[in-house]
């Protein structure tokens, strides 16, 4: 077996050509697949057809896969390794405006609110809109590399703290915000983070985090403008556009993804993933919520 690495785009991200994933793969091969991984930050396989247990099989061989025991929605039922991403419309919905953005349509890092956030995610396509729904992921290294001397020196010493998605916040009552931060912490995670396996240095951060520990959101909020449009500027990005059974295999320690929501609400976008879990980052922040 003859395997291929073509770039996808000058900023990041290859194409892995000449393997089937859907059956174990040698030492030379898997080796060959996480390099690429590392240089590229994220991997293509296109033409897949997996089943859920083929794509746990092959997620196995890069890492260890997250077996999603502390999550409760979103899991598919006969795999418990698989987390469902999906869009399927009510009967007769109709496509409308809509207000807000469903999970995913921000640049973000997945987990980056856990104390051990994931090395990689794999997302594999099942059901795909007629036109619309890509992926957009940002180099990270590019983002930091690209800084001024004074902006790194600035930025290096900062966290920036995480306090978890939204669905998991409850902020109805005193009471009831004091046991969500008693079950999910504030995480403060280092805004230049140094990869473990490359010892690269990148920006680490998500649209979703407010502030700065030891600053207030009003204090951080112009940094944190800046450095995320600059992170996501059109050099440093892919655009992935769909097809069925594809399977995308991204490194989150050093990329940031979004969702285009840019597809006909009535109809069907399904996708399922597995994660391969990472090492520690970042510490619990006892700081006072902003």
């Amino acid at each position: 077996m003859s395997v291929e690495i073509r770039p996808l785009s000058y900023a990041l991200g290859a194409e892995v050509c000449g393997v089937n994933i859907s059956k174990p793969l040698d030492d030379k091969i898997i080796r060959q697949i996480h390099t690429a991984f590392l240089d590229h930050g994220i991997l293509l396989f296109r033409g897949q057809p997996l089943t859920r247990q083929q794509h746990v099989a092959f997620s196995r061989q890069l890492g260890e896969v997250d077996d999603n025991k502390s999550k409760v929605d979103d899991k598919a039922s006969d795999c418990p390794e698989i987390m469902v991403v999906t869009n399927k419309p009510a009967p007769g919905a109709k496509q409308s405006s809509r207000i807000g953005k469903p999970v995913g349509e921000d640049w973000h890092t997945d987990v980056i609110h856990s104390s051990v956030p994931p090395m990689a995610s794999l997302l594999r396509s099942v059901e795909l809109p007629e036109s619309g729904g890509d992926t957009m992921f940002s180099n990270q290294y590019l983002a930091f590399e690209t800084l001024s001397d004074g902006m790194k020196k600035l930025i290096e010493g900062l966290h920036g703290v995480h306090s978890g998605s939204g669905s998991r916040i409850d902020n109805s009552t005193p009471e009831r915000a004091a046991e969500t931060r008693r079950r999910n912490p504030p995480i403060a995670q280092p805004l230049v983070r140094i990869h473990p396996e490359t010892g690269r240095k990148s920006l680490y951060l998500t649209q979703r985090f407010k502030y700065f520990a030891g600053m207030t959101a009003e204090e951080s909020k112009p940094l944190i403008d800046y450095l995320c449009n600059h992170s996501t500027r059109p050099q440093f990005v892919y655009r992935h556009v769909w097809r069925k059974d594809d399977l995308v295999m991204w490194d989150n320690r050093c990329t940031m993804h979004i969702a285009v929501g840019d597809y006909d609400r009535t109809q069907t976008r399904h996708l399922e993933k597995t994660t391969l879990l990472g090492t520690p980052s970042g510490y619990v922040y006892d700081g006072a919520l902003q």
